[in-house]
């Protein structure tokens, strides 16, 4: 007799190419992690736009679809739900579902700052419900096999660090005037999208940001209104001009409570950049260096040189992080998706044992205390304090 298997009833709110990654790695998990004592049911799909959750419904299998987000939070089927809306709806949806007792995955950087992050992590803490948060890259085999190099001393003593975000996904001039480009609906631009990211995967590595400088900067001010309903990064030409809000490029200097030092970098509007996300930590007697674009590999400077040292190309296997669930051997390429898979993963096995496991809304609300720290530090010119969030 195998382990029982309990039916689990979840919910998307908000049906764009993020629901849709959310969605699959429901449907895979357990082709992935057969031990998983829960199996995700699709039950129902939420989106505003006229007939996107019921064409959702028809090509995932969900069993219901609504526009109205609230009649998930009302779904006695429902247990645990996802949410993929646009930032400024993060809070009142995620309150909402954790008071409503589902338990919660919601994608960074949940909400538009700070105290957006904290009034959903103290929801889910009040509620006794477990909580995700979708900080994918913190995933990936290698990054966690950098972790523990750096955790266990393999490089030395950290000195100073490099993470960069770098994308076009907003580069060219005829992009749609979204959600994104507002202050009130998208928040602090790239600070959210991207350095959001970058900040985690900084704390994930090297532990937390005391203080930091920033500059700011909008290289494209105007943008073309959308006609209708959008999904992505879709392009307007020819619709009425309208102003972006926020930020279209971060950079600043950390200063890590350890010691190290670091250089966070992230742009929407990179010509010649296609998910250029990655990192490089030094250390007093090695370094290692990551690149998204080659998720699987893994650089490393080991050894008694220190002048001239080489850097060795690592490919992770089963023996780093998550890898086994997803391939047999080393050099056989994980993907994007499987990474969410893994979040889907540990998100339901918190459930199952009543334990977090994976990035939490604790880390929501110390990355969004960095980026606000950011925009305070590029309003004011200086060094700012992080705090705890």
């Amino acid at each position: 007799m195998g382990q029982a298997v309990e039916a689990f009833g979840v919910a998307v709110v908000g049906f764009g190419w993020m629901g849709r990654v959310h969605s699959r790695a429901y449907a895979r998990v357990r082709h992935h992690y057969p031990l998983l004592p829960l199996r995700p049911e699709l039950v129902t799909v939420a989106d505003e736009v006229p007939g996107r959750a019921e064409s959702a419904a028809e090509q995932f299998g969900f069993a219901t679809a609504t526009r109205d987000w609230r009649e998930v939070a009302a779904d006695p089927r429902v247990r645990a739900v996802s949410v993929t809306a646009p930032n400024f709806l993060h809070r009142e949806i995620g309150v909402a579902m954790a008071e409503a007792g589902k338990h919660l995955w919601i994608e960074k950087p949940v909400g538009l700052g700070a105290e957006d992050a904290r009034a959903v992590a103290d929801a889910v803490a009040a509620a006794g419900v477990q909580g995700a948060v979708g900080f994918n890259y913190r995933n990936a085999p290698a990054v966690e096999a950098a972790r523990e190099l750096i955790a266990e001393g393999g490089i030395g003593a950290v000195t100073h660090a490099r993470v960069r975000f770098f994308s076009d996904y907003a580069a060219h001039p005829e992009a749609s005037l979204t959600w994104r480009f507002e202050r009130e609906r998208g928040g602090s631009g790239v600070l959210g999208d991207l350095a959001s990211h970058a900040a985690d995967l900084a704390r994930f590595l090297l532990g937390e940001i005391d203080a930091l400088t920033a500059d700011t900067a909008v290289f494209l001010p105007e943008r073309a209104r959308p006609a209708g309903a959008t999904a992505g990064h879709a392009r307007a030409a020819g619709g009425a001009p309208g102003q972006v809000e926020n930020e279209d490029y971060v950079s600043c200097l950390l200063r890590f409570a350890s010691g190290a030092r670091g250089v966070l970098e992230a742009c929407r509007v990179s010509v010649g950049e296609q998910n250029a996300y990655g990192f490089e930590v030094h250390g007093t007697q090695g370094a290692v260096f990551w690149d998204f674009r080659r998720m699987n590999e893994l650089g490393v400077a080991r050894g008694t040189a220190y002048q001239d040292q080489p850097v060795s190309t690592v490919q992770v296997g089963p023996g780093h992080g998550e890898f086994a669930a997803f391939q047999p051997g080393a050099a056989n390429a994980m993907g994007y998706d499987d990474l969410k898979v893994v979040e889907a993963y540990r998100f339901l096995r918190s459930v199952a044992e009543g334990v977090p496991h994976g990035a939490g809304l604790p880390d929501a609300v110390r990355g969004a205390a960095v980026v606000d720290a950011m925009v305070r530090s590029a309003r004011s010119g200086g060094w700012v304090g992080v705090g705890g969030g």
